[in-house]
């Protein structure tokens, strides 16, 4: 428990930092009678319960003892999704001042539930979709992601299940400059001619396995390297618990993908 804490009290100090920086309201009526549970202190222990992959807040309010009820506990961290999105966006924006030439964009899957408990699932009616991917069908979010050769991560966005992976690429990555590397589902004639950039951008896809397209061996080095994008997947979904069905709202179910994100993303 001690070293729990410790990593909590730690944690806590670098939040606050950052809402110092990013000007965030730790308390939203200043003036009136302190919270027992600060913004920044809901924010941390989203995070934390993140890093620790804590699997439900149930378990987490167990574990801190805080001093307010399990719902007024559970009601203060699902509240903390816009301070989570201004959270991760300065930190992407800062990762965007020096990356590598090189970069990858792909997309996972994010079911919200399991795939036999879908034609029920009502929480996330309004942004969860059916899709398909190789290990089959399942109804939920794609989470996309754009990182460079240096595993830091640039870009990040959710989209319902059946979004085009295409539209979402150009869109995420028009700030950005360099070598893009994606795989088979971006490959596009007019994505490639609208995303490129005379000497400061350009887009090599995979390709089908019914297209034949001639590529040379700096081409290949680089297509086999896109698999890089998956380690951020990876960790995130075994490190820091992204993939849940635990929520039953929409804010507690995009405060739990947020806080999977920031504690990735925070040192």
């Amino acid at each position: 428990m001690n070293t729990f804490l410790t990593i909590y009290h730690t944690l806590k100090t670098s939040v606050s930092r950052i809402f110092k920086l990013l000007k965030l309201k730790d308390r939203e009526h200043p003036k009136g009678r302190k919270p027992a549970l600060t913004n920044s202190e809901a924010v941390t222990c989203a995070i934390l319960k993140q890093k620790q992959n804590i699997a439900t807040k149930k378990s987490l309010w167990e574990i801190m003892e805080p001093a307010l009820s399990y719902q007024k506990f559970v009601d203060a961290l699902n509240r903390i999704a816009p301070y989570l999105t201004r959270i991760i966006t300065a930190l992407l924006s800062l990762a965007r001042t020096d990356t590598h030439f090189v970069k990858f964009t792909d997309a996972t899957d994010i079911p919200v539930c399991l795939t036999k408990n879908a034609k029920h699932h009502k929480t996330m009616a309004a942004l969860a979709a059916w899709s398909k991917t190789g290990k089959g069908s399942f109804y939920g979010l794609k989470l996309h992601l754009s990182a460079d050769l240096n595993g830091t991560v640039l870009a990040l966005k959710f989209t319902p299940g059946n979004s085009d992976d295409r539209a979402v690429f150009k869109k995420m990555n028009k700030k950005l400059k360099g070598l893009f590397i994606a795989d088979a589902g971006y490959v596009s004639r007019e994505l490639e001619r609208d995303f490129a950039m005379e000497g400061e951008r350009m887009l090599i896809t995979a390709t089908r396995k019914n297209m034949k397209k001639l590529a040379t061996a700096a081409h290949i080095t680089f297509l086999n390297l896109r698999m890089r994008v998956e380690i951020h997947f990876r960790v995130l979904k075994l490190c820091y618990g992204l993939v849940t069905s635990f929520p039953r709202s929409i804010d507690g179910y995009l405060t739990h993908y947020l806080s999977s994100i920031a504690a990735y993303l925070v040192l």
